[in-house]
């Protein structure tokens, strides 16, 4: 089965929210790697020799779980933005009660593998199912409630994921950049809703890829809102990524909150999740 992809134009769904051509999805990103593994990219520009673990890089990620998600749970709470929580398992495994605050405050969560380091295309069929079953389970079991969304880390799924997702139960997935609209997907276990990922308005590659300053982001988002007209006001699925170990800290939270601020009431913006979105292509999909 190939990885979502497309032979025509996406159209824009009929029941599309008038007046609003851009649709916004804020996401709350926290990440955790398995033990004795470290994120590729931190604030550290020379790289250790290799095999030794990167312990400066796992403390910097560790911050987002114990500091930086809960800032940006706070802060979207404040402004009155409902955002889409997206955990990896072992972090609902770890620290059940960051997927508690979440849906305490009104947001969806979806899941993101087990483990940061862990891509579905480095996996084999049942390895990556039997990820996929872990991630359903922690959640129901911290939150009563299951997953219906999956992006995989890095954006970067198996040709097996979109039919192993469908299989299990999943409406929607997020990994594919090929298109701005949501359209449906049909795999061996039934369809399933691209709701495709967008790296416009994203904190890690802008300020750790590119070695940008926070403030960059918004700059991003803010042009984007300006000029929007001036490109015609296509429809759009259009995300803002916040990682917690990098916007949650103080330099990007300050950012982070300026982003919602400049969307928030700006009524040809539809702040939305992508549970909605999905149901605009395929709201019989359980």
């Amino acid at each position: 089965m190939p990885v979502p992809s497309l032979s025509s134009r996406v159209n824009v769904p009929e029941n599309w929210p008038s007046g609003k051509p851009l649709a916004i999805v804020v996401d709350i990103i926290c990440e955790r790697w398995a033990d004795g593994t470290a994120p590729g990219l931190s604030p550290m520009g020379n790289p250790l020799k290799a095999g030794y673990l990167d312990t400066a890089a796992v403390g910097w990620a560790e911050y987002g779980e114990t500091t930086g998600v809960y800032r940006l749970f706070d802060i979207a709470d404040e402004v009155g933005v409902k955002c889409a929580a997206c955990l990896n398992g072992i972090v609902v495994d770890r620290h059940p009660e960051i997927a508690q605050r979440a849906v305490a405050g009104g947001h969806t969560l979806f899941a993101h593998c087990w483990s940061q380091d862990q891509y579905p295309v480095y996996m084999e069929r049942d390895e990556e199912d039997e990820d996929i079953k872990r991630c359903i389970s922690v959640q129901e079991k911290a939150v009563g409630t299951r997953p219906m969304g999956f992006g995989a880390p890095r954006g970067t799924p198996s040709e097996n994921t979109a039919e192993l997702l469908a299989a299990n139960g999943f409406r929607w997935m997020v990994d594919s950049m090929n298109a701005e609209l949501p359209y449906l997907f049909d795999t061996p276990a039934g369809p399933i809703v691209i709701v495709p990922w967008t790296m416009d308005v994203n904190d890690l590659p802008t300020t750790l890829r590119y070695g940008n300053s926070a403030r960059k982001v918004s700059d991003d988002l803010s042009d984007i809102l300006e000029g929007y007209s001036s490109i015609g006001s296509p429809h759009a699925v259009l995300d803002i990524g916040a990682h917690a170990h990098v916007s949650g800290r103080p330099i990007g939270a300050i950012q982070f909150r300026k982003m919602l601020e400049m969307i928030v009431d700006l009524d040809w913006v539809w702040i939305t999740t992508r549970d909605e979105i999905a149901n605009l292509i395929h709201p019989d999909i359980a």
